[in-house]
């Protein structure tokens, strides 16, 4: 019997990013949903159950940060890993993530092997 496939939530408005992304954590065994926008991010991290989720910071509607201060302060999704994923690379665009309660944060233009590496580091399965 195979083992269950892992999924991740990227929550990203730009297609390109997700097509990339996408892709790639793909051929690594992963099963990659997306959300466009932050409302819709919550949403789906209701409604599907990710191991983790990827945040664009940037985004349509609801921004990453308010997205991921209403993910951690529930009770049903705090538990979630979370890693900010921005083209923002300042220090204080990372300490602002880290507040709004990123577990992680990773800057574009995306190293997937660090990012995979991390992704790892924070599955609860350790998932290779």
């Amino acid at each position: 019997m195979e083992a269950p496939v892992t999924k991740i939530l990227y929550v990203e408005d730009n297609d390109d990013n997700i097509y990339m992304i996408t892709r790639r954590l793909s051929r690594h065994g992963y099963e990659v949903i997306i959300a466009k926008d932050g409302e819709e991010g919550i949403a789906m991290v209701r409604s599907e159950t990710p191991a983790l989720i990827l945040m664009d910071l940037d985004l349509p509607v609801l921004d990453g940060w308010e997205a991921t201060r209403r993910l951690k302060a529930s009770d049903e999704t705090r538990h979630i890993p979370l890693i900010a994923v921005s083209a923002y690379a300042m220090v204080s665009d990372r300490k602002q993530a880290f507040e709004a309660g990123c577990d992680d944060f990773f800057s574009k233009p995306v190293d997937l092997k660090g990012l995979l590496e991390r992704i790892e580091a924070l599955l609860p399965d350790g998932k290779t």
